[in-house]
Parts: C-alpha cells; structure tokens; sequence
C-alpha cells in the first residue's frame, strides 16, 4: 500500500507566462509587437507587402511564433536583429507598477518562474515596469532555450542542422528543456499562460494548467482566470499551506526551546 504524505504541499512550484499574462491584453503590447514583426518582414527580410499578415498568421499558427516559423522556412537573420527590432521598439510605458500582484506573488511560499517565449531583455524590461522583478527564482527565456550554438561546427559533427532552428512553446521540447533547466516535477507545479496552445502542451506534459485572461476552462485547462489578480481566489490553499507550515515551524522551535531551557536548568 502507497501511503501520501498529507503535510506535503500539492503545489511546489508556479511557473508562469509574461506576455498577456502577468500583465493584461488591453496593455496593447501584443497588438504593438504584432505590427512590429510585420513591419521586420517586409523591411528586413523583403517578404511582399499584400501577403505578409497572412503569411505571419501561418507561421505563427504553425511553428508557435513567427520567428520560428521564418527560420524554419528558410529565412536567415540575426536573432538578437530580430527581438531589438520587434521588442525594442514596444510601447513599455503602458506598463505600470503593479503593488498588488507584487503582494501575492511576495506572500506566495513556494518556487515561482517566469517561462517565456521573448528575450530576456524584453522579459526584464516588462518585469521591471510591472514593479515585480524580484519576485522569481529565475527566468526561462528565448536564451534559455536557445544557448547560442556554433552552426557550422554542428553541421559539421552531425551532417546536419538541428531540425528545430528555434525552441519555443507551444512545442513539448521546450516545455521538457525548461524543466530540466528549472528541475522542476510538472506534476507538482502549476503553470499559468494565456494561449491555449500553451496550455494544452503544458497539460499533456503533466502540468497542472490555468489559462489566464478567460473567464472558462477550455479543453487542456484545469482552470481559468479573468486576471492573475484572481489567483488568491482560485488558489487560497497556496496561501493557507503557507500559514500551515509556519505554525508548524512555530511549534517545532518552541519544543525546542522549551526542550533547551529543560535541560538547562537541569
């Protein structure tokens, strides 16, 4: 017989999205970011103008970000070009200090990471906006997934290019990478992102999913939130095993205190 220990936390670990998650769709920096990349793919890279916005919305559909999808078609252009030009440029001050998810994610006792698709400049100039880049162990990024590789000399050890230019989500391969990179059990984790691609992988890979900006669960959803703000809500057992454990660790130094002082004045 398989017994469960009932003091053990359900959740370890909140590994959460950044864009349109940790701060809302109305910020406008999805629609800004969007008109960016086409504006990349017809100024650098020359892709007609009358078919570009439907080639972006294949490729993003397809490959889980444009980016992949123009390397993985054959497209060749300067990774750290591409994000100055498409995020660089993004509209940040739309962004303000966010006092109340700074709170709930400060007051949260377990491990906490942001994974996402963007660079990490990008990631680091929207946490920083928001007020809570303090708040997480570590960041998962484009960088993480992506260390910068010698092509040639891959090519040339293996006969061939790796057959995925660029790892990104929604694909199961960064989702493993990022665990592996974190050491995180998915199965003791919950993971938070807005697009229900994400979400769908995150479930079969063995999270535990919550889509965020939806008022209903879809298929590969465990939950679903209108805001990140609606966390304590949804979840106050997080906050509850938190008190849990501190009165425990309350007790435990009192014994022992009382159990030091006992022996003491004996």
């Amino acid at each position: 017989m398989e017994f469960v220990n009932s003091s053990s936390p359900r959740y370890e670990c909140l590994l959460f999205d950044l864009d349109d998650t940790l701060y809302p769709l109305s910020s406008g920096l999805s629609d800004a970011c969007t008109n960016n990349i086409i504006e990349y793919m017809v100024e650098k890279l020359g892709i007609d103008e009358d078919g570009v916005v439907e080639l972006n919305q294949i490729l993003y559909k397809k490959y889980g970000t444009s980016m992949a999808g123009l390397k993985e078609v054959g497209y060749e252009f300067d990774n750290d070009e591409y994000h100055s030009y498409v995020h660089g440029r993004l509209p940040y001050e739309n962004l303000k200090p966010d006092p109340v998810l700074r709170s709930l994610l400060l007051t949260l006792p377990c491990r906490k990471l942001v994974f996402s698709n963007g660079d990490e400049v990008h990631v680091m100039k929207a946490l920083k906006r928001l007020g809570i880049e303090d708040c997480f162990e570590r960041i998962i990024s484009f960088e993480t997934l992506n260390p910068e590789i010698n092509e040639a000399e891959v090519s040339c050890i293996t006969g061939h290019l790796p057959e995925n230019p660029v790892i990104c989500k929604p694909t199961e391969i960064a989702f493993e990478k990022a665990f592996n990179i974190a050491q995180l059990n998915p199965h003791k984790t919950l993971f938070f992102d807005d697009s229900i691609r994400n979400i769908q992988t995150g479930k079969a890979v063995g999270l535990h999913t919550v889509l965020v900006g939806k008022s209903e669960k879809v298929d590969g959803s465990d939950y679903a939130l209108e805001s990140i703000h609606n966390m304590k809500e949804a979840f106050p057992e997080l906050w509850l095993e938190s008190k849990i454990n501190n009165k425990e660790t309350e007790r435990i130094d009192y014994a022992a205190q009382v159990s030091i002082e006992t022996s003491v004045q004996a």
